[in-house]
């Protein structure tokens, strides 16, 4: 068969990679920033004189920008990875 473990791995947008960046990624970064606006219409909006529902609020603050900032660097890491192996996808 004419198809490589290159070309089936990140052969645009099709491939496995380009898949995983045009799709999983995104969507776990909206429940990541979901999570974070959560908590800020919680902790200012929605709760601002219970202190144990702002303290809920403050807890997904916090885990949200503890989400994204884990999802950036492990979605940097790889794609430097992918791009020093050559098997980056084609945009």
């Amino acid at each position: 068969m004419g198809t490589s473990f290159k070309n089936f791995i990140g052969n645009g947008s099709s491939g496995i990679i380009g898949i995983l960046n045009t799709v999983v990624v995104p969507v776990i970064f909206a429940f990541a920033f979901a999570a974070f606006i959560w908590g800020v219409v919680n902790y200012f909006f929605l709760h601002g004189g219970e202190e144990i529902k702002r303290e809920e609020g403050r807890k997904f603050i916090l885990w949200g920008i503890i989400g994204m900032v884990v999802l950036f660097s492990v979605w940097g890491f790889v794609n430097i990875v992918l791009s020093t192996l050559g098997i980056m996808p084609q945009a």
